[in-house]
């Protein structure tokens, strides 16, 4: 099958139930995309498929066939993932960092749809778990994402 990542067109050869997740880091070496917890719950495994955050560790391969698929490797890119990665950055956002890729990605989806979030849009939004609670510095950065 063939996937868009990234910009460009995938070759893979996979079962089309194989989890996207493993399709991204296993067949394609993009790393930056992690496993949590393997049902959708923690959101470690975010990417944006056709601009929505998708949690890969559910999604088969075979339903993101013919769909643009960005993982956290080409956030900055577009000009609102570079804020949000400035904006983390400026605000020391990580402590361990393992859920950042997916926080990343799920505050770059809200900031393109929705550039002046209300507090209540960013809770809706951003409802990945961060095991070491920066749940504060999360919202303080986007917040600064969108003022930048």
């Amino acid at each position: 099958m063939q996937l868009k990542v990234n910009g460009t067109l995938r070759d893979v050869d996979v079962e089309p139930d194989t989890p996207l997740l493993w399709v991204i880091r296993e067949e394609l070496g993009l790393t930056g995309t992690k496993y949590g917890c393997g049902i959708a719950q923690c959101g470690a495994c975010t990417v944006l498929v056709d601009g929505q955050p998708t949690r890969s560790c559910i999604t088969p391969a075979e339903m993101v066939e013919g769909t643009e698929i960005k993982t956290i490797e080409t956030v900055e890119d577009t000009e609102t993932g570079r804020k949000v990665v400035e904006a983390w950055v400026e605000h020391q956002v990580p402590q361990c960092g393992y859920c950042q890729s997916g926080q990343v990605l799920a505050a770059t989806a809200l900031l393109a749809g929705t550039p002046a979030p209300s507090d209540e849009d960013i809770d809706v939004a951003m409802v990945n778990l961060c095991r070491c609670g920066t749940y504060n510095k999360i919202r303080a950065a986007v917040r600064a994402a969108s003022e930048a």
